[in-house]
This record gives structure tokens, C-alpha cells and sequence, in this order.
């Protein structure tokens, strides 16, 4: 789903390749040793589904004068970034991430926080240009994320938190020299790796367990 959506050339098969990543995710989401799962697998697909629907209506909009990629207009681009920061989580879109996380194994928590970011962030760089919205929302990213991991105690928050800033240098670095963005998104995956490994081996769910 990943590879159809970045090497599409039309916008149907760009909805089309979202809409098997997100298909694909919600079974591997689903655990039978874990109660919570169920709910976060149903939250996750209520909320893709809705920015999914965004793309789709942009995009059929869109289709009635022109089928190839070619420049957006202001408020079709406005609406296409707003669906696709819900789905990487960006503030203000960002309140379904943390609550998901909580419900889902570190495993599926690695895919959410790495490979479920390509496709949209990609589509970004493909289809966007720097503006103001843009600016705003890597901004308030920033701040945001940081200022809601002071009180946090549990770790997977932590991580949520701390992902939702590392996209914002991500998008800021995308959209202006794309081999830096790939940079970070490697390293980035890297420590996360390590991380989530070391976490799901000693199973550390909050900060408290983490030092005893």
C-alpha cells in the first residue's frame, strides 16, 4: 500500500494505496491476549477512515477538470495536507495518537511510529509547498509535543510525543532538501528500533517500572 501510494501518478491510486495500508494495519492491530486492542484498532480506523474520506472528496473535486498530478489550488491543498497530518497525527490532529498507542503491542507501536508515517509524509512532499498553514502546524507541533511530555509517566506517551515533534523537523527538512529527510527518517527508525526492543524485552509500561 506504502509503494502504490508514492509511485502513483494518479490520484485514485494514490486514495487506493492509503486505503490498503490502512486495511492491512487494522489485522495486525487486533490481539487476543490484549483486551484493549479491539478498541484501538477500531478508534484508529474510525479516524483514518474519516481523513481518508477528505482525500477522496478532494480528489474527485479535483478529477472533474484534471486526472494527473498537477499543482493544487489553495483550498483543495488545505484540505489534502489537513487529511493527511490527521493521519500522521500532527497537532491539532494529534488527540487519537496517544489513546491508540496505550491499546496496541510494541511491535505494532514500531509500525505506527515508522512505517505507517512514509506514505503520507511523501504525498506531502509530492503535492504541498511551504506556506503559512504548514509553518503553523510544525510550530504548534513543537510546542505542543513538548510541553505534553513534562507529565507524562507512561512510555509509550513518551514515544507518542516524542514522535509527533520528530515529524515536525521531518516535514520542516521534507519540504525543503528530501536526502536529509531520509537521513532522519532512517536514524530516526533506528533508535526507535532499539528502543522499542529493549522496552518489550523488560516490559516497561510507565517511567516508575522503567527505574525499578
Amino acid at each position: 500500500g506504502t509503494l502504490i501510494s508514492i509511485s502513483s501518478f494518479s490520484w485514485f491510486s494514490m486514495w487506493m494505496g492509503l486505503e490498503i495500508n490502512l486495511l492491512s494495519f487494522i489485522p495486525l492491530m487486533n490481539e487476543m491476549n490484549n483486551p484493549l486492542s479491539s478498541e484501538a484498532s477500531f478508534k484508529y480506523f474510525i479516524i483514518q477512515a474519516i481523513s481518508s474520506m477528505l482525500i477522496l472528496f478532494n480528489f474527485l473535486s479535483f478529477l472533474i477538470s484534471k486526472e494527473y498530478l498537477t499543482p493544487l489550488n489553495f483550498l483543495i491543498e488545505l484540505i489534502f495536507d489537513s487529511a493527511l497530518l490527521m493521519k500522521l497525527g500532527m497537532v491539532p490532529f494529534h488527540f487519537w495518537l496517544p489513546e491508540i498507542m496505550e491499546g496496541i503491542s510494541w511491535t505494532n507501536t514500531f509500525l505506527l511510529l515508522t512505517w505507517q508515517k512514509i506514505a503520507p509524509m511523501i504525498l506531502i512532499m509530492y503535492n504541498s509547498q511551504m506556506n503559512f498553514f504548514l509553518i503553523s502546524i510544525i510550530i504548534l507541533s513543537l510546542l505542543i509535543s513538548g510541553i505534553n511530555n513534562w507529565n507524562q509517566t507512561s512510555i509509550k506517551k513518551i514515544l507518542t510525543f516524542s514522535s509527533i515533534n520528530h515529524m515536525s523537523w521531518m516535514l520542516s527538512i521534507l519540504l525543503l532538501n528530501q536526502s536529509l529527510w531520509m537521513f532522519y527518517f532512517i536514524f530516526y527508525t533506528l533508535i526507535s528500533l532499539s528502543m522499542i526492543l529493549m522496552f518489550k524485552k523488560i516490559w516497561t509500561p510507565s517511567i516508575q517500572d522503567f527505574f525499578k
